[in-house]
């Protein structure tokens, strides 16, 4: 581990971040395991929400692939990742509500959660499996949106 992913992991268990992830972890009965820089990688997540296919609290990655699955996938684990390195600079739990506050503004502006959300962008939208349609002129409604 590089002494800026040690910090990282050092933060998140401070700020309560992947503690929370540790508990929704073991709640939802996924099996953990460890990650390469500094991550756990939670396979087997299965309840409904949220909906992605895989999704980061602190420095726990949660998949729905099964083990042996789950963190095969260096880009889709690389958007994890950046994830973590979020909720280390939002000083961990407000980075739920941010993130939720920037989901809300991209359904509003573009129609889903993910195309003018600045952590997915900064995440990088592709890598997390969303479609970048920032550019596109209509919004949800067909009514025109400016940039």
């Amino acid at each position: 581990m590089t002494p800026a992913q040690r910090l990282r992991q050092i933060a998140n268990v401070v700020n309560l971040s992947t503690p929370l992830g540790l508990a929704v972890a073991a709640a939802s009965r996924t099996t953990l395991a460890r990650g390469p820089r500094g991550l756990l990688i939670a396979a087997g997540y299965g309840w409904k929400l949220p909906h992605a296919g895989a999704f980061t609290l602190g420095n726990v990655i949660l998949y729905r692939a099964p083990q042996g699955v789950a963190g095969t996938n260096s880009v889709l684990l690389g958007h994890e990742e950046r994830h973590s390195t979020q909720y280390a600079y939002c000083l961990g739990l407000p980075f739920l509500g941010l993130y939720g506050i920037a989901a809300g503004w991209s359904m509003l502006r573009s129609g889903n959660p993910g195309s003018r959300n600045f952590f997915e962008r900064q995440a990088g939208l592709a890598a997390g499996g969303y479609i970048d349609n920032h550019n596109l002129p209509d919004g949800p409604a067909g009514h025109r949106i400016e940039a």
